[in-house]
């Protein structure tokens, strides 16, 4: 195989890599993973967790002496663990603990416990990497242990103290958050906690103390296997039970908007009649909060797309999705003034929000009540925002609230003496920035409001 094929985050895994073809993820299984995928496999352990939808679907496509090839089930947008809020970076860090009691159930055990190995899809954390498995050895540590805990089980814990932005640090920590850090991080009286003290502060000590030889694998070294069952149901357990200290304003955002009832049904009666124009399989709601107006679109659309900078308001997106068992959406946290960026080797192991959102390319933008922050709150001119949306929307659906918008006035009011320096912020600007990236199809006032939504059309080659 053309090594130029290589996806740049698939370098780290001797057993195989992920290629791309004509567009296509693919994997390569190399010789040495032979024994462990056809046993895998033979064995029905990888149908169980497929038909369980707890690990990615794949068919194979070609075996040979050299490589085996199989094609995973496509996941349009991949969402990162820095992306994540509270709640679902709980689910993949339980998934990956009920995949590890079923694979030691079965004979094998997870060789590493990434959060990187999960994403969402359809509306639940799943699986993707089919390497990650082999043979579980009796009386062997699990090696994956200590990189749970780094990845999973310190960063939640850490939210659980300081909230869910502490999450973020797995862009800074691409291996895992160091458990001296989390050890530094956590109230020392956790300590007296066993699990904690167990968990992470024991591992900090020992890696302490033995330094670069401690591999993190002491407190499970040398268990039997119901031992080490007996660590995943602790684990499992304490982070069922974690809850999220705090709460910010905009997770009940749409619980004291300022703007009447009449007006909130005319925008949502104003967004459905284009989007049953449009007939769009995909849609991004930039700044979407909690999924509200999504949710009021009677058009079915396949992917629903819903990113907000605030983790509390993806949550309780999440929370609603999980409850109506929603398989069309998908939250993430982002802030549009720092989208996520390329990290890891080469910067190319981890895709930027704009890689991903342009190559994901969705038919329809949503950017309602965002402008406003995006001009007042981060100082951005309108000429670079909508740059900023042109660069993946064919279709914009944009909101625009005027001077008089009681928003838009409390923004103003903040920047106290320099309030004039913002004399930009006007409709007649707005359009003609716009204009420069986009064809204004329709403009529409929302009654009962200083509110104007626009339906543009991208006008860049």
């Amino acid at each position: 195989m053309d090594s130029k094929a290589l996806h740049s985050s698939s370098f780290r895994d001797p057993s195989g890599y992920v290629f791309i073809d004509n567009g296509e993820i693919k994997r390569v299984i190399n010789p040495i993973y032979f024994k462990q995928y056809r046993a895998l496999t033979d064995s029905g352990f990888f149908n169980s967790l497929m038909e369980n939808s707890l690990l990615i679907p794949h068919k194979e496509l070609s075996h040979s002496e050299k490589e085996i090839i199989v094609q995973p089930e496509p996941i349009p947008f991949i969402t990162y663990p820095y992306e994540w809020s509270f709640n679902m970076f709980k689910e993949a860090a339980l998934l990956t603990l009920k995949i590890q009691k079923y694979a030691l159930e079965k004979g094998f055990s997870l060789k590493d416990a990434s959060a990187f190995n999960i994403t969402f899809h359809k509306g639940s954390a799943i699986f993707i990497d089919t390497l990650s498995f082999d043979f579980y050895q009796e009386n062997e540590p699990w090696r994956a242990y200590k990189q749970f805990i780094t990845h999973f089980f310190g960063p939640l814990v850490l939210a659980h103290y300081h909230g869910a932005d502490q999450l973020k640090l797995m862009s800074n920590f691409i291996d895992g958050i160091p458990v001296t850090l989390l050890s530094s991080l956590i109230p020392n009286r956790t300590k007296i906690n066993p699990t904690l003290y167990s968990n992470i502060h024991l591992l900090a000590k020992l890696e302490g103390k033995h330094s670069k030889d401690y591999k993190g694998e002491t407190q499970v070294k040398g268990l039997s296997k119901k031992g080490l069952l007996n660590i995943i149901e602790s684990l499992y357990s304490y982070i069922k039970n974690l809850k999220l200290k705090g709460q910010t304003e905009w997770a009940d955002y749409y619980d004291k908007i300022n703007y009447s009832d009449e007006a909130f049904k005319h925008k949502s009666a104003i967004i459905n009649s284009w989007i049953n124009n449009l007939k769009p399989k995909t849609l991004i709601d930039v700044g979407g909060n909690d999924g509200t107006f999504v949710r009021f679109i009677d058009f079915e659309i396949e992917e629903n797309l819903v990113c907000d900078i605030d983790n509390n308001a993806v949550d309780v997106n999440y929370l609603k999705l999980k409850k109506n068992k929603e398989k069309d959406v998908l939250p993430f946290v982002l802030n549009v003034l720092n989208p996520s960026p390329a990290i890891g080797l080469n910067n190319k192991e981890r895709s930027s929000f704009l890689e991903r959102i342009e190559q994901y390319s969705p038919d329809v933008t949503m950017a309602l009540a965002v402008i406003h922050h995006m001009s007042l709150s981060g100082n951005v001119p309108f000429k670079d925002s909508a740059k900023f949306f042109s660069t993946f929307s064919k279709t914009l659906i944009i909101e625009f609230p005027k001077r008089n918008d009681s928003w838009v006035q409390r923004l103003l009011k903040a920047k106290g003496d320099f309030e004039s320096y913002f004399d930009f912020y006007n409709i007649d600007n707005f359009e003609k920035s716009y204009s420069e990236f986009y064809d204004i199809i329709e403009k529409l006032e929302v009654k009962n409001s200083e509110r104007v939504m626009y339906l543009m059309k991208n006008n860049v080659d």
